[in-house]
């Protein structure tokens, strides 16, 4: 019989809630240790106005935490957001095919910005915070490019790829947090979360 170790990452007696559909969110959270349910906070709110990414992701993570917090009000609830940002331009998920190749054509060869933004609501308590990470992708030929979102795996990533799939052979290298790329910066929450316990 293993002997009870403490818990690393959520030290709180509160059910602890991730308020994601995210696969990626999911693993990270249960690579970290974490006993936790999912909800689906429902579907994605639009970018708040003129909101710098810093702010924008912050917004969106909130929301998405209060909306689930709305429904479980005895839990800790976890809400996140990711966005890419190419020379101040916002890269969120494609809609199609069409839009996922325009995408990975203008990060080709570049460097660009992952925003992730993230919110822990118990009750009438939260706390927000953003990390970015520097990512610089390497050169693709347009078959390269036309491979890749032929994948599928596109559609349902900000700007039209995951770090931690097929597009990780893209990246030359990142400056900050792999995790924050894959849309759940665990560093910066275990802070967070340490304000709860």
């Amino acid at each position: 019989m293993k002997p009870n170790r403490p818990p690393l990452f959520w030290r709180g007696s509160a059910p602890l809630v991730l308020a994601s559909a995210s696969p990626r969110r999911v693993s990270l959270l249960k690579q970290a240790g974490a006993v936790f349910t999912v909800t689906d906070p429902g579907p994605d709110r639009a970018w708040p106005g003129k909101a710098e990414p810093r702010h924008g992701v912050r917004a969106l993570a909130l929301d998405k935490a209060r909306r689930v917090a709305a429904r479980k009000p005895d839990a800790v609830v976890i809400g996140a957001d990711t966005v890419v940002v190419l020379r101040g331009k916002r890269l969120g998920k494609p809609p199609d095919a069409t839009a996922a190749r325009d995408m990975i054509r203008s990060l080709h060869g570049r460097r660009h910005e992952v925003w992730t933004g993230i919110a822990v609501v118990h009750g009438s308590e939260q706390r927000t915070a953003a990390e970015c990470t520097v990512v610089h992708f390497s050169r693709l030929t347009d078959a390269e490019i036309e491979a890749f979102v032929a994948s599928g795996e596109s559609l349902d990533k900000a700007g039209a790829y995951g770090i931690q799939g097929l597009a990780g052979q893209f990246v030359r290298r990142i400056e900050g947090d792999y995790t924050t790329v894959v849309g759940l910066p665990l560093a910066r929450l275990r802070t967070l979360l340490s304000e709860f316990a």
